[in-house]
Parts: structure tokens; sequence; C-alpha cells
């Protein structure tokens, strides 16, 4: 159970679904709480976490050619799409 207004981190296209499990929407600071006394546990996905948020967003590559090595870290996004500089991205 809450013990005070516990913040979430809730995307637009999920406010119904934050809302529909009891979450209340604090209009002066524009973002979503779970109010006192209700399961916290319900609102998991939404609630902020930096470690395990950036342990899932990212990852680590290593890159292997004549003219770099290294290692670097980029965002995991389904539609990512690394540019080579090899040719315009806009093609």
């Amino acid at each position: 159970m809450a013990e005070k207004k516990t913040y979430l981190n809730v995307p637009f296209a999920q406010k119904d679904a934050a809302k529909a499990l009891g979450a209340r929407w604090d209009a002066s600071i524009k973002k979503w709480y779970v109010p006192t006394g209700k399961d916290i546990g319900l609102f998991t996905q939404w609630q902020p976490d930096a470690g395990q948020l950036n342990s899932t967003l990212s990852t680590e590559i290593t890159v292997s050619n004549t003219a770099n090595s290294g290692t670097f870290t980029h965002p995991t996004i389904n539609d990512f799409t690394a540019y080579c500089g090899q040719e315009p991205p806009w093609d």
C-alpha cells in the first residue's frame, strides 16, 4: 500500500490503463501518481527506477574495423538503424 503519493512515469498512450488501475492525475506538476492507500504493486511498470531503466534501455556494442575500434552504448529501439557514414541518411 502506498503511504504517500507515489509519482509515476506513464506514457500518454498508457494513461487510460493507469487510470483504470486507480492512478490519479496531478495537474499542478502534470504527472500521474498512486494515491495514498492504493496497492503500489499494480503500477510497477510505471515506477521510476534509474538502475533498471538504464539496463533495459541501452546495450553495449563492440565495434572493430580498420578506421575505428571501441565500445559504445546506444538505445535499444526496435526501429533504430545506425548510420554508417557511407551514404546520406535521407535516401
